[in-house]
């Protein structure tokens, strides 16, 4: 008999978190939550009103929001006397003032008897949430689709007093930020060479659509192209925390280059060839080569193997080097 009427409250329970209700709320303000202000909106509340909680823009970054409810010093006289209850799935959006609403109530919490209380709600599964003696999870993970919430406070005893009445309550939600943020990645292909095969690695993890934008854990990481047709490129990178990184990497073909340094009255010759601009990388075929640095009726020579794919900086130096001897 204990079992059946055990079981019997069980579904009553469970009907009950799942049915909709009718509540006529005074709704004081709306709480909107955003990365654009992290530190969260603040509304006043009375011991019977609302408020509407929304969601903007990009929640990628979020693992749930934060309420703050901070409560008079008066409110410790009347400690027990209210209840925090949070609702969803409303079938309209309200104005401020009274609204009769339709919706699901997702957690109910009587207020502790403390100046601050906070409640967390948990937007992905990986939230981390727990209820400890400092926080309360106050619903199940919730999908964005549930929002706007309504987050009201209501007596649970008879007969509040008029000084209860005039007390005022302050609301703040703000985001609960996960430790990510996002990587756009645009490779740009040599116009004389587009679109061949290549490799991306991102942590030494293979990345099968790398054109895609993909959360990261904020700090450093490694980027690496490996490819036949265009130089390995190797790449640290530093993604923050709720930010997109729009990362643009050039990719070059193989054919080698050399990079000359020298004084300013040198001329540099290439396989007998004087070389005009020879501040800029000159390209050549793999192989050896022949360089020659005049300067005034000074002339050094050096051969050079080139090998495809790499860059060799050709540095010509003058120094004085003084010893000193007993």
């Amino acid at each position: 008999m204990k079992t059946r009427t055990g079981i019997m409250v069980l579904l009553f329970l469970v009907s009950f978190q799942v049915q909709g209700e009718s509540v006529r709320a005074l709704i004081a303000g709306i709480n909107k939550v955003s990365l654009i202000d992290s530190d969260g909106v603040t509304v006043p509340l009375s011991y019977v009103s609302s408020s509407l909680i929304q969601i903007e823009g990009d929640t990628r970054f979020f693992r749930g929001i934060q309420l703050e409810l901070t409560a008079p010093q008066n409110y410790l006289n009347y400690r027990g006397s209210l209840a925090a209850a949070i609702y969803g799935e409303l079938d309209h959006t309200p104005e401020t003032g009274t609204a009769d609403l339709e919706c699901i109530r997702l957690g109910f919490d009587p207020l502790p008897a403390r100046i601050q209380t906070i409640y967390q709600i948990p937007l992905r599964i990986d939230h981390g949430f727990r209820t400890t003696p400092y926080a309360t999870v106050l619903t199940d993970v919730l999908n964005t689709s549930a929002f706007p919430l309504l987050f009201r406070l209501m007596p649970v005893i008879k007969g509040i007093s008029d000084e209860m009445e005039r007390l005022i309550f302050y609301l703040n939600v703000k985001p609960i930020l996960g430790d990510e943020g996002a990587l756009r990645l645009n490779i740009r292909y040599p116009h004389n060479l587009p679109n061949r095969p290549l490799v991306v690695l991102i942590d030494d993890r293979v990345i099968d659509n790398p054109g895609e934008e993909r959360l990261l854990k904020e700090g450093e990481h490694h980027l690496v192209i490996l490819s036949e047709d265009y130089r390995n490129l190797n790449h640290l990178f530093v993604v923050e925390r709720a930010k997109t990184l729009d990362l643009t990497v050039n990719l070059m073909d193989t054919t080698p280059l050399l990079i000359f340094e020298y004084p300013e009255n040198a001329r540099v010759y290439l396989d007998n060839i004087f070389i005009q601009n020879p501040r800029t990388p000159c390209p050549v075929e793999p192989g050896i080569h022949e360089v020659r640095f005049q300067v005034s009726d000074y002339t050094i020579t050096r051969p050079v193997m080139v090998q495809r794919g790499k860059t060799y900086r050709i540095s010509l130096s003058v120094d004085v080097n003084i010893t000193e001897s007993e």
